[in-house]
């Protein structure tokens, strides 16, 4: 009976929002060209003024299935060598709304305009670029209807304008930033979508559905007439040279000077091979690390660039947040930072074959020998959105033999019940050592998803046996079985009151069971009896949180204070506040009070921006925990503050400080980063560590600081 229920309602609710919608014409006709032009943002040149336009777009929002209220209009021109879209954003330029100006900025509160490309055309991926009124852009690789990868990114550049009438732009994207088949017929699938934040508008060329963003390439339209285009260069090589200094209070001081590289080489436009030597993450930003209340280690996302393009053809998720290959394992050993002295790595398509190959190979440290890392990944495409695949990892060093072997599959379609999102999907996998499987070594997971904007609806059953152990993988927890079910109602009602919608959880549920014993072992459900989002932009959030949590040995919850195993259930309520971010300044709140193990927690989390102009803007975010025992009161704090400022769209400067007490962590980051051309960049770097008990903490002496510059110079031949 459980198992019906979701798919009745869903039945009830099919009818919801129509179909997902397209409009003539569908197709954009790219206009070839045998000159450059002149790339200003202007749009002047004769060649835009008789250039094919497109104008058709259609409201997601507000007013779904509208006309977009402001004139818009896109063209495509095109070389050899690259591709040139003409964008025409009409509008009253007191209205316009673009905060940010810096690379890599979050464009989602400003005015923006938005292209997907899908060379393939196989309604699975693509490449995601966009734009604001000030020139700022950013790029994500999109990995399916809803996921992408925003570290991502493209050699691409853009110009704009604004005048009395709005703002304009021109878009030039390389072909070599693109993968793409060479059989000649480029019928790609491509999309675009304008935002204009002062309305909470937002438009679509095609597929206006509110079931899928922009993402879902299934939904989008075509390019014709393109023709005779190759890869300008089929390798790119990007020598690195770093110089510092590194200062330790308890050691002597060390001056790093190094060199590197990395070589990509298009063996077909479609399939690429990436080789690196000596590679140095110095530039990347520093993570965030936060108060961790929980007795779970920390997840943090890839940042380094090396590892982020075709991130998507190596993933093998097992759900419960574990993975059979998470990218930081790579360059550590026993939580020390190694040296990577090579790597290769060949990833792409071969027709409905999708292939990632990884070796790399990591220098010796301590008592570990180096370290070799192989991970192997294939898809095969199945149908119009579905595929079938596997991965292979080995790790192996003098103390570790480490293999794991698994196979997934996935069906997905958006024509469900005509028009609907529906995903069903299995993965399951084994581990042993010294290629021979070990006891107790498998997992497996069943799933299914119904992610639409009426009815989101997510359930899965998965199985993690005690002795699975991806060593180039991540793992929060092992040796259970899980039940999760997820269901959210946002209905379109009250919209007279100014509401856009409003935000319902009946349940949110994961109850998590000890394999090996059947014992109930954790369990945990959000209720949301009430929420909204307005038209305004600002949203609130009433939640009520039932937790469980079996502890079968003593958790440190600091260094005095110990929590002693036993069974404890807790009760939480949450409330929750956010302004429009689109604003000068907004603010976000969070208020959880409840039970916390044997005692009770009251959290508070305060998040402020302020867009100053362009050029400036300020964020941060204050979290206070009261933790409340019974023979102690705990009290943690956890500060982040960034600030950016950017001089031009490909030169800027950040800040990053952040201040964990529960850690005694306090850092501080500084980077400037240049781009004198697209595709090279000049980094300067300093960081700063202060790791003791701060109380009366000497600003002038860190515990460890370092300060480098690097270049990074990039050739095509």
């Amino acid at each position: 009976m459980i198992m019906k229920t979701p798919f009745i309602i869903i039945f009830i609710f099919a009818f919801y929002l129509g179909i997902a919608q397209h409009s003539e014409p569908s197709v954009i006709e790219a206009k070839q060209i045998y000159k450059n032009i002149k790339f200003d943002g202007v749009l002047n040149d004769t060649v835009w003024q008789t250039a094919n336009k497109i104008s058709n777009f259609t409201q997601r929002e507000l007013n779904f299935g509208e006309p977009v209220s402001e004139k818009t209009e896109v063209a495509l021109l095109y070389t050899k060598d690259a591709m040139y879209f003409g964008v025409w954003c009409y509008q009253n330029p007191k209205t316009i709304n673009a905060k940010n100006m810096s690379i890599d900025a979050d464009l989602r509160n400003d005015d923006n305009f938005k292209i997907v490309i899908s060379p393939f055309n196989d309604n699975r991926g693509g490449y995601f670029f966009a734009i604001n009124p000030n020139g700022a852009r950013t790029d994500i690789l999109i990995a399916g209807n809803e996921d992408g990868n925003a570290d991502w990114n493209g050699v691409w550049d853009v110009k704009t304008s604004i005048n009395n009438k709005g703002w304009f732009a021109e878009i030039q994207i390389p072909f070599s930033t693109l993968q793409f088949k060479t059989d000649g017929n480029y019928n790609w699938a491509i999309n675009f979508e304008r935002g204009i934040v002062s309305k909470q508008e937002e438009a679509c060329w095609q597929g206006w559905t509110r079931d899928n963003s922009i993402f879902a390439v299934v939904n989008a339209g075509k390019i014709t007439g393109l023709k005779n285009i190759t890869y300008a260069k089929r390798f790119e090589f990007k020598p690195y040279s770093l110089a510092g200094i590194q200062y330790n209070r308890d050691d002597e001081n060390d001056y790093p000077l190094k060199i590197g590289g990395d070589l990509n080489v298009n063996i077909t436009p479609s399939l690429k091979l990436n080789l690196t030597s000596y590679t140095d993450f110095a530039q990347v930003e520093s993570d965030r690390i936060p108060v961790n209340l929980s007795r779970f280690s920390v997840y943090y996302p890839e940042k380094r660039a090396f590892f982020l393009e075709g991130y998507d053809q190596f993933d093998f998720y097992l759900g419960d947040r574990n993975t059979v290959f998470y990218t930081r394992t790579l360059g550590t050993e026993n939580e020390q930072t190694v040296s990577i002295l090579g790597a290769v790595r060949l990833f792409g398509k071969i027709g409905k074959s999708n292939i990632g190959i990884l070796n790399l190979e990591e220098d010796k440290v301590d008592d570990v020998s180096a370290t070799n890392n192989t991970v192997v990944r294939y898809k095969y495409d199945i149908g119009k959105q579905s595929y079938i695949g596997g991965i292979f990892t080995n790790k192996i060093n003098d103390k570790v033999s480490n293999q794991v072997l698994g196979i997934d599959a996935s069906y997905q379609t958006s024509s469900f019940l005509k028009d609907k999102n529906l995903v069903v999907g299995a993965s399951m996998a084994i581990s042993g050592e010294d290629y021979s499987k070990s006891d107790d070594a498998m997992t497996y997971r069943l799933f299914l998803d119904y992610p639409n904007d009426l009815i989101d609806n997510f359930m899965s059953i998965a199985t993690m046996e005690e002795g699975f152990n991806p060593e180039l993988g991540y793992l929060r927890r092992s040796d259970y079985r899980s039940y999760s079910w997820y269901f959210r109602l946002t209905p379109r009602i009250f919209t007279k009151y100014g509401i856009k919608k409003m935000i319902f959880k009946p349940w949110g549920t994961t109850i998590y069971q000890t394999l090996s014993t059947g014992e109930l072992e954790s369990l945990s459900n959000e209720t949301r009896p009430l929420g909204a989002i307005f038209k305004s932009g600002e949203r609130f959030e009433i939640n009520f949180i039932q937790l469980y949590d079996r502890l079968d040995e003593n958790f440190d919850l600091t260094d005095d204070d110990v929590i002693v195993e036993g069974d404890y259930w807790m009760y939480r309520q949450e409330l929750q506040f956010e302004t429009n971010q689109s604003r000068k300044l907004w603010l976000a709140l969070l208020f959880n009070w409840g039970g916390f193990y044997d005692g009770k927690i009251r959290t508070f989390e305060s998040e402020v921006g302020f867009n100053i102009n362009k050029h400036l803007n300020i964020n941060a975010n204050y979290t206070l925990n009261k933790v409340i025992l019974t023979d102690n009161t705990i009290y943690t704090n956890e500060l982040a503050t960034y600030i950016n400022y950017a001089f031009t769209t490909k030169l800027n400067v950040s800040f990053f400080g952040q201040w964990n007490s529960l850690d005694d962590v306090l850092l501080f980051n500084f980077r400037l980063h240049w781009l004198p051309k697209i595709g090279s960049d000049i980094y300067l770097v300093y960081n700063t560590n202060y790791d003791e008990p701060i109380k009366q903490i000497d600003i002038l002496k860190p515990t460890t600081s370092t300060g480098i510059i690097k270049l990074v110079w990039r050739f095509t031949f």
